[in-house]
């Protein structure tokens, strides 16, 4: 009988031993969200305290079998440590101790079920869709300003609208390559869209080095959970950037023009040029001749025909824009306009992310597509607009102000959690200049635990998906979801206290998935 020995063996002492110890391990094991509290905000992982929703259920019974905080604490130095080998940094420019930071990771990942992406993911394409035909249309018919559907005095006001460019054909009649929408959920579970990035969308890598890092973690727990890839993001993005060379170029030099070391994304920047195996030049290896640009080397000038550019419109050609910029490549701009050059994303696009113009999207859709917008704006009053501003002035302890074009988390104020010498700052900046800001409700952004000291709390988050728009449009699965760590803090940037998860979009049956690391961590 092939049962006989397990019987056996299931009756020696030392068996039964070992099944009584089993038992009061599980049975004595710490709760680690025993006092985990949901408060009254969204939470991704819990319907309600103690209860996971059904896609969280097997990350919950993993942590539940960890030997209490210790083990989960040292998972996370582990990944902290990784981080730090691989020299995953970003820059802080206003902080005096030192710029160089390690980006701060979070252990416990974001979770997406298939169902609930395919949902986002039609509404990013429609978004895509629709901001790509309104800067191809403002850049030339303009039908949609004189009909009025949007303001012709916002667009035109905007320090990002680039008026040399109207009538300039572009490559593919593509006017975005890549676009960063910030996401978050209401209190209600509701993802609404909080802003576009259409000018030089950061923070990629650390999608890519957050999954790495979880490979090395929780190589099993990714693997039964079927999680699909995103290391496809590199390859996808030079076939994107291949497909703008000009069209009589049959092997184009593609390159990545970056401001230099000091700037606060250069490890992004370094990293995505190793990861397509392109050169990293700053504007000092360009130079431009006969309206064609050329890459400097030690045996002479080469051809370049598409610049992934990681620098602002003004600081492109000082030829064209600020004179005063030393980053970038005199007559850039006349290469560009002639066709000789691409550029992505094209100068100009940052019209579209202006905030105030986010106000218009929904227009937008509806204007071009004839839709309604999957995804939601999240309410903005515009304080250029005479309603708007009284609106605002009256309320600001109770809204959220930002400057229409700043970025990382600065020209920002969180009235229910300023001061009111802050508060009247604002109201002054906003009687001055109107045009300059926009002020949208407090949202009770969702909530993820987070591993916060020795215990695990929730954390506000969001989330980056980036989005490609080249032959067809490809959406990473996932994206960069960002966390404040900070309690109570509503302000997820790095810059600003914030760090990242890892994002879980789990597959649909037919997906591919990410493998799982064969190799133990010892914790």
């Amino acid at each position: 009988d092939a049962r006989g020995p397990r019987r056996r063996n299931a009756r020696h002492p030392a068996a039964r031993r070992l099944s009584r110890a089993r038992r009061r391990v599980t049975l004595f094991m710490p709760d680690l969200f025993a006092a985990y509290d949901t408060d009254r905000f969204y939470d991704e992982m819990f319907a309600a305290p103690g209860r996971p929703r059904p896609h969280y259920q097997r990350l919950y019974d993993r942590i539940l079998q960890m030997e209490g905080i210790s083990e989960l604490l040292a998972r996370q130095r582990t990944a902290d440590q990784t981080f730090i080998n691989r020299g995953v940094t970003f820059t802080v420019y206003s902080d005096n101790k030192g710029t160089e930071k390690i980006f701060p990771f979070d252990l416990i990942p974001r979770i997406i079920p298939a169902e609930e992406w395919a949902h986002l993911e039609a509404g990013l394409r429609q978004r895509m869709e629709a901001l790509n035909l309104f800067l191809a249309d403002i850049y030339g018919p303009q039908k949609i300003l004189r009909e009025g559907v949007v303001p012709r005095e916002m667009v035109e006001s905007s320090k990002n609208f680039r008026p040399e460019l109207v009538g300039v054909p572009l490559s593919r009649d593509l006017y975005v390559h890549i676009n960063g929408t910030d996401l978050v959920r209401d209190e209600h579970g509701v993802y609404r869209v909080l802003e576009d990035n259409l000018r030089t969308p950061s923070g990629v890598s650390y999608v890519l080095e957050d999954r790495q890092v979880m490979k090395r973690v929780f190589p099993n727990l990714l693997r039964d959970y079927r999680v699909r890839p995103v290391e496809t993001y590199p390859s996808d993005l030079l076939s994107l950037l291949v497909h703008l060379a000009p069209e009589h170029v049959s092997e184009p030099t593609v390159v990545l023009l970056t401001p230099g070391v000091y700037n606060s994304a250069y490890f992004e920047h370094s990293f995505l040029a190793r990861q397509m195996g392109i050169e990293i030049v700053e504007g000092s290896d360009l130079v431009v001749e006969n309206d064609k640009v050329y890459m400097k080397r030690t045996n002479g000038l080469a051809p370049v025909h598409v610049i992934y550019r990681r620098i602002d419109d003004d600081y492109l050609d000082p030829l064209a824009f600020n004179p005063a910029s030393l980053l970038g490549v005199p007559g850039l701009f006349e290469a560009y306009r002639k066709g000789n050059v691409a550029l992505c994303n094209p100068i100009g696009t940052g019209v579209a992310d202006d905030k105030a113009m986010y106000h218009f999207v929904p227009r937008m859709i509806r204007f071009y597509l004839g839709q309604d917008p999957i995804l939601p704006n999240v309410d903005t009053y515009l304080s250029g607009d005479d309603k708007d501003r009284a609106y605002i002035l009256e309320n600001l302890e109770k809204l959220v102000v930002k400057s229409v074009d700043e970025a990382g988390g600065y020209g920002m104020l969180v009235g229910p959690h300023s001061t009111r010498a802050q508060i009247e700052e604002f109201r002054a900046k906003i009687v001055a200049h109107p045009r300059k800001f926009i002020a949208q409700p407090t949202l009770g952004l969702s909530r993820c635990p987070a591993v916060c000291g020795d215990v695990i709390e929730g954390r506000h988050i969001d989330l980056r998906p980036y989005i490609l728009n080249g032959r067809s449009i490809k959406i990473m699965p996932g994206g960069l979801t960002r966390v404040a760590l900070r309690k109570g803090s509503l302000v997820v940037n790095s810059s600003q206290g914030g760090g990242s998860k890892d994002t879980w979009v789990l597959a649909a049956d037919d997906q591919e998935v990410t493998p799982a690391v064969p190799e133990k961590i010892i914790v």
